[in-house]
């Protein structure tokens, strides 16, 4: 069954003695449009139909510059997302014969959001010279190898598991698969939370 999405709505009058909250849409039935509020302005803010602009575009009866710095700020303060933060481990030896690459993030007691690999050049290597960072590599036959993440005595550990396998990368210009000098790349481990 499909759904309806029904705002609050009431006449021209209902909606000026109305004090929505922050972010709140209302319709006013009176001049058929909408008001956004702030949670504070009575009455809100009624936005522009299509009609109401003149043959010059322009709008005659909403100004969004006459929408207080306060209501934004409000709003965003209320809606924003914490952000995504992000921290990477000390950088790692590509070693062909180890079981895997791991770094533990004692400060962080959770399982993130997500978490990458990283290749991080150390000497010109594959087209990339030294500080080059790429997520673009593989083990074996696989690419773009997942990271394994695990709580373990209350910390996150990242684990790249690569076994006896050869690390490559696609050379920076030609994109032909390249094996890698192991002494010339180190891995790095981000997590996401």
């Amino acid at each position: 069954m499909t759904r309806i999405l029904q705002i609050r709505r009431g006449t021209s009058a209902q909606n000026d003695n109305f004090t929505g909250m922050t972010g709140e849409i209302t319709m006013d039935t009176t001049n058929k449009t909408i008001r956004i509020h702030d949670g504070e302005t009575l009455g809100g803010f009624a936005l522009a139909r299509a009609d109401a602009i003149n043959e010059n575009n322009e709008i005659e009866v909403f100004d969004i510059n006459s929408v207080p710095d306060t209501f934004w700020q409000n709003l965003f303060s209320t809606y924003q997302t914490n952000g995504i933060h992000s921290q990477s481990s000390v950088l790692m030896s590509v070693l062909n014969n180890a079981t895997f690459c791991d770094d533990s993030f004692p400060e962080l007691t959770a399982l993130p959001l997500y978490a990458r690999a990283f290749l991080v050049c150390q000497s010109d290597d594959a087209g990339y010279t030294t500080g080059d960072e790429t997520s673009a590599f593989g083990i074996g036959d696989y690419s773009c190898p997942p990271i394994y993440c695990y709580i373990a005595n209350d910390v996150l550990h990242a684990r790249l598991f690569c076994g006896s396998q050869t690390f490559w990368i696609p050379h920076k210009t030609t994109g032909v698969k390249t094996n890698l000098t192991t002494n010339n790349w180190k891995v790095k481990i981000t997590v996401y939370y």
